[in-house]
């Protein structure tokens, strides 16, 4: 199999990732923070470990400030659900995914408001001036991606986030396709909250995310309540991050695979596999763009404004019917809406959707190439039906 669908979840995973979750689950059975004997401490220990992964690698002030989520998307929610009150207005960008744009619309029936600003491809200025049109007296909140889930188009994040602070607002990021690939510092760049895919960019496992905090006593309302090892007299949830937001057991081998993967990346340097990514993307961009009922709908996708994420359509052909024809092969992409109608929206896919294709640190030249000679195959079988 081809794969190019690493938007949706990296696959292959690395080799040291896979062999940490196997050794998870032979040495570190116990459940963390709940008692006193070896297995217990030693599985505490390993889960501490992926917090001081996590925070040095995202530039973090500590581990207390990485707080384990089941996803990017509950991290989302956690900020968004737990930050903002009744007359908050928010800004987001019209790129964002439904994992914002869901629990946004469900506050605005508490009487949170909220403000879509543009984002502009290749053109920060003119994004920033839609971002700073957009704030208002009662902004308390921007929340934006990082990078188009659907088109790789990056928003200028580090920028917007001095933008906020001038207007006493906080910024959260969803770095769900940039995690791993665009370098984060959230001490250097300002970011307030930082939302994480663990399973994506970092290669770590389904179900793991994470929610980074640049001050950990930004206390945000809790989503769940329920044991956390701690303070067990107490029927109160503690105060103190992590373990405020981490009720219950947590996902060990999934933590402990996560660590692998985000020192996987580390190891390679983010900017070397963003580097490398991008010049598969812009190979498949070119080949594409040859090809005669290819519609693309970005400029030619490149450094610094771009992550490795790129969609077409082939005339004539709902996007959904070209992902079949590329399955039959072995080639695996993804098709239709992506879960971001505000960016589907924006680019005038909304009705067709896009196929989506996403390489990895693991994807081969030859692969993109494979694909678009594919693609090709398909395109001129169209036109032939056409005439």
């Amino acid at each position: 199999m081809i794969y190019l669908d690493n938007s949706a979840t990296t696959y292959p995973k690395p080799p040291q990732v896979r062999e940490a979750m196997a050794r998870a689950m032979r040495e570190f059975g116990a459940n963390p923070g709940r008692s006193g004997y070896e297995m217990s401490m030693r599985t505490s220990e390993a889960v501490f470990a992926c917090r001081e992964s996590a925070a040095r690698f995202f530039g973090a002030a500590g581990p207390e400030c990485v707080v384990f989520t089941p996803s990017c998307t509950q991290a989302l929610n956690l900020v968004l659900k737990g930050y903002l009150k009744p007359g908050d207005h928010v800004v987001v960008s019209d790129l964002e995914h439904n994992a914002v744009m869901r629990p946004l619309t469900e506050l605005t029936k508490q009487g949170v408001t909220y403000t879509a600003a543009k984002v502009t491809p290749g053109d920060s200025d003119a994004t920033m001036e839609a971002f700073r049109q957009a704030m208002r007296e009662n902004t308390r909140l921007v929340i934006c991606t990082q990078a188009s889930n659907v088109f790789g188009i990056r928003v200028p994040v580090e920028r917007i986030a001095a933008l906020c602070h001038q207007y006493g607002a906080k910024i959260c990021v969803d770095s769900a396709q940039s995690a791993g690939i665009i370098p984060i510092d959230m001490a250097d760049s300002g970011i307030d909250f930082l939302c994480c895919a663990g399973h994506k960019g970092l290669y770590g496992p389904m179900g793991m995310g994470m929610l980074l905090f640049r001050d950990p006593q930004d206390l945000l309302k809790t989503l769940i309540e329920g044991g956390t090892g701690t303070q067990s007299r107490s029927m109160l949830q503690p105060d103190d991050p992590p373990e405020r937001y981490e009720s219950g057991t947590l996902n060990v081998p999934g933590i402990i695979a996560l660590r692998a993967g985000i020192e996987f990346v580390r190891q390679k340097k983010p900017e070397v596999i963003w580097q490398a990514e991008m010049q598969k993307t812009e190979i498949l961009y070119q080949r594409l763009s040859r090809i005669p009922g290819v519609k693309l709908y970005t400029e030619r996708p490149g450094l610094p404004w771009y992550v490795p994420v790129l969609s077409f359509n082939v005339e004539g052909r709902p996007s959904e019917e070209v992902g079949e024809l590329l399955a039959k092969p072995g080639i695996a992409v993804r098709c239709g809406l992506h879960c971001a109608p505000l960016a589907h929206e924006k680019m005038g896919t909304l009705e067709t959707g896009t196929v989506r294709v996403s390489p990895s640190v693991f994807t081969k030249r030859e692969e993109m190439e494979a694909l678009a000679n594919r693609i090709g195959q398909i395109a001129r079988q169209q036109r032939g039906k056409n005439f």
